[in-house]
């Protein structure tokens, strides 16, 4: 009979994740169209009133499901922050969504975690540790993402020093980059070329880009940019010495990599011999292991460990990280 009402509250669960999101999932698309057209009417640091298109998208924008999260979220300035969070990880969600999934990771894992293994102590611990793992997701993409991207990125500047040498303007190669290349470098170019062809200015659209890409590489090749149309000068060659110390650079991380590789091997077996150990002992002696499942302070010493364990792999992690 458990067993029942268990399959009936995560389904209840379910259903009641899917309604919610299924407004942000619509609106995704609204609220791009509508961010883009609210770009085109800034002119001169002063923004404009927005056109009638403009009005329409956000009256519909505000008749979705989600509309009580977006606002709250608005009201505590959080949701600048997480749209562009999504945008950086190339994800075509809206903030309610994310908000939605990450609701119903946490409910699903209270009741899982109360209901299917009795863990009523810990129950709360481990739904706020579900709940986290949209947002672990969307941090993974980012940097995935922003990985391809700054692989394409030197590449993609002697291409645009090749294409103004041949006469082209340096918007147009912009968009030629769109053909020659592939995602993650060619879609954020091509929007940039898009918001300079419907009205917004060039300086305008790469400091968007820059908001959008968060890379070092990338703001210098902005600031290079914007300084050359203030003063002047030879652009490609400009261009062409970033690309080189661009390529640099990866070598030397390339080096840093391959001398840290023995901290980092250091750290996931440190990670990885707890684990291995409380496998061993719950199949060799389970009456020994049952007590950090059936009593209370057992499951306190859990949480503990699987606390004190995630910090240790996060400060060797910390220790064999090196910027460069």
């Amino acid at each position: 009979m458990s067993f029942v009402i268990i399959i009936l509250v995560v389904w209840f669960c379910s259903v009641a994740v899917w309604y919610l999101s299924q407004g942000a999932f619509r609106s995704a698309d609204v609220d791009r169209i509508r961010q883009r057209l609210a770009g085109t009417t800034k002119a001169g640091g002063k923004k404009s009133e927005a056109p009638a298109v403009q009005r329409n998208l956000i009256h519909a924008d505000d008749t979705r499901t989600g509309k009580i999260t977006v606002r709250l979220l608005q009201k505590y300035e959080v949701h600048t922050k997480l749209q562009d969070l999504l945008d950086q990880a190339g994800l075509k969600w809206h903030v309610a969504r994310l908000i939605h999934a990450s609701l119903g990771f946490f409910i699903a894992g209270y009741v899982i975690t109360w209901f299917l293994f009795e863990l009523r102590s810990a129950a709360l611990a481990i739904a706020a540790v579900s709940a986290t793992l949209p947002f672990l997701y969307v941090l993974r993409k980012k940097s995935v993402r922003l990985f391809k991207f700054e692989e394409q990125f030197p590449e993609s500047l002697e291409f645009v020093a090749r294409s103004m040498r041949a006469g082209h303007a340096f918007s147009v190669s912009l968009e030629m980059l769109h053909r020659e290349f592939q995602e993650p470098l060619s879609g954020e170019f091509r929007r940039t070329f898009e918001e300079h062809n419907l009205g917004l200015p060039l300086d305008t659209a790469l400091l968007k880009l820059t908001k959008r890409v968060p890379l070092l590489d990338l703001q210098f090749f902005v600031s290079a940019v914007l300084l050359q149309r203030k003063t002047g000068g030879n652009l490609a060659e400009i261009l062409d010495k970033l690309a080189y110390v661009i390529r640099e650079r990866f070598k030397l991380r390339g080096k840093i990599r391959a001398i840290s590789a023995h901290g980092r091997m250091t750290g996931t077996a440190l990670t990885m011999i707890p684990l291995v150990v409380a496998v061993i002992m719950f199949y060799v002696n389970p009456y020994y292991s049952n007590f950090f499942f059936s009593d209370e302070v057992g499951h306190y010493m859990i949480a503990a460990a699987a606390g004190l364990q995630l910090i240790g792999y996060g400060i060797i992690q910390k220790i064999v990280s090196i910027e460069v």
